[in-house]
């Protein structure tokens, strides 16, 4: 049954001054990590989505990111249609079975407004809503926001990045899309901020921007970071896709000594456990 009040009246992130987990659920077929397995014979096992979702909020997830089109490097556009298949009805099953405040990873403005309609609680845009009506279509839904920066768009986002200074530029677009959203009426504790790792970005960038995490609290909103299995890792490490998991923990204890609010991974357990061990040792620095 779905709560008698919307997911998003009350955000996890709101009055917590602990950093939070998020867990990504990809109900894609391509997606760099995961993809594909929640699928059973090339369609959507929705049994094996719900049972995913429960061991994620077993394990401690405080929010499920949910997402149907593939943001990986190279990765092409689906249709609009295709994206709401995939995750409208997602959306519509987490909401009435489980207590979880559900965020949907999504640019485009139809997807938007059906997953609110649905029971999200939070549009995570890689784009920043800059997707023609996508920054009405979150005004009208009244959801909070997480903006996020890219340079480039996904097919051809790694080919050859470009940066005077990636702190600086990156801040300055994040600045800019608030303003934006805030001119446009969308209230301003309703934004969060992404810098993007590896979405347009080298490993110098990367690197650059989790060690000055801590300079995006000059935009006073809550800070989200990705970095889960990335290929960053693999850069430093070596690593395989499914071999990252230590370089995750250590990026997202980083992540936490350094401001962030919400970090955004695939394995949840170990993930909330290397944030709380953060998080404790933080507040006894302090």
């Amino acid at each position: 049954m779905k709560r008698d009040e919307p997911l998003h009246s009350s955000k996890p992130w709101s009055g917590v001054d602990k950093p939070m987990v998020m867990g990504i659920l990809n109900v894609t077929p391509d997606s760099f990590s995961d993809g594909g397995r929640l699928f059973v014979n090339n369609r959507l096992d929705y049994s094996v989505v719900l049972q995913t979702a429960k061991k994620m909020l077993d394990d401690g997830a405080a929010i499920i990111d949910v997402g149907g089109e593939s943001t990986r490097p190279g990765a092409k556009p689906i249709s609009v249609q295709q994206e709401l298949d995939r995750v409208v009805s997602v959306v519509e099953r987490l909401a009435a079975q489980l207590p979880v405040y559900i965020s949907v990873d999504t640019s485009t403005p139809e997807v938007m407004r059906e997953s609110a309609k649905a029971g999200a609680g939070l549009i995570n845009d890689v784009r920043a809503l800059q997707k023609e009506g996508a920054v009405q279509a979150v005004k009208e839904t009244g959801l909070p926001i997480c903006l996020m920066h890219m340079q480039g768009e996904p097919d051809s986002m790694q080919s050859d990045p470009q940066y005077r200074n990636v702190l600086e530029e990156v801040m300055a677009f994040l600045r800019a899309r608030i303003r934006v959203c805030e001119a446009a009426g969308i209230a301003p504790q309703n934004i969060i901020i992404d810098p993007g790792f590896g979405f347009g970005k080298t490993l110098e960038n990367n690197l650059t921007l989790l060690n000055q995490l801590q300079q995006f609290q000059q935009l006073k909103k809550p800070i989200m970071v990705g970095m889960s299995r990335k290929s960053m890792i693999a850069a430093v490490t070596g690593r395989s896709v499914d071999e990252r998991l230590a370089g995750s923990l250590a990026l997202a204890t980083i992540a936490v000594e350094r401001g962030a609010d919400i970090i955004r991974v695939h394995d949840v357990k170990e993930s909330v456990d290397a944030v709380a061990m953060a998080t404790a040792v933080k507040r006894e620095m302090i």
